[in-house]
């Protein structure tokens, strides 16, 4: 059975030990990209790009496998979503395990939210919605994706950055 309470007091021990009130600026700039897996190119696309709107703003061939693709999709503020396919690799449907990626969060303004909710139902997308504010899918290949209408820096009403 898992305890609450030392739960509780460890993340509040955590939050006084680290968290600082005047912090220093971090020295990254901001997420280039995280790159995920597709199984198929075009249905990734189609998908990110008509069903989401986020733009495919190029394709080449990745580096690390003959045959590769390596394609990005602009998530806003110079950020990026990327994705690799590995034809003939068969590496399997997407699984979520510890040390693995649980989720990609990716903030839209309560308009957009609204409306890609609507492109999630004619398409067929299933989803759900957590704290009015959150949009939980997944990708054709499983992803799991959270579209969130909080702005940067923000969620469900709290600063955290």
């Amino acid at each position: 059975m898992i305890d609450q309470d030392a739960i509780e007091a460890e993340r509040a021990r955590l939050r006084q030990e680290h968290l600082r009130a005047e912090r220093p600026a971090s020295s990254a700039r901001g997420l280039h990209h995280a790159a995920l897996l597709s199984s198929d190119v075009e249905r990734t696309i189609r998908f990110y790009q008509d069903v989401l709107e986020f733009p495919l703003t190029e394709i080449v061939e990745n580096r690390d496998y003959q045959g590769s693709n390596h394609f990005f999709f602009d998530i806003g503020n110079g950020n990026l979503l990327a994705f690799f396919d590995f034809p003939g690799l068969d590496l399997g449907p997407y699984a979520e395990v510890l040390g693995g990626l649980h989720h990609v969060a990716i903030s839209v303004d309560p308009r957009t939210w609204e409306r890609l909710r609507g492109k999630l139902d004619a398409a067929g997308v299933p989803y759900q919605t957590e704290s009015g504010t959150s949009i939980y899918l997944r990708d054709p290949d499983g992803a799991r994706l959270e579209l969130l209408a909080d702005p940067l820096g923000e969620m469900y009403g709290n600063t955290v950055v």
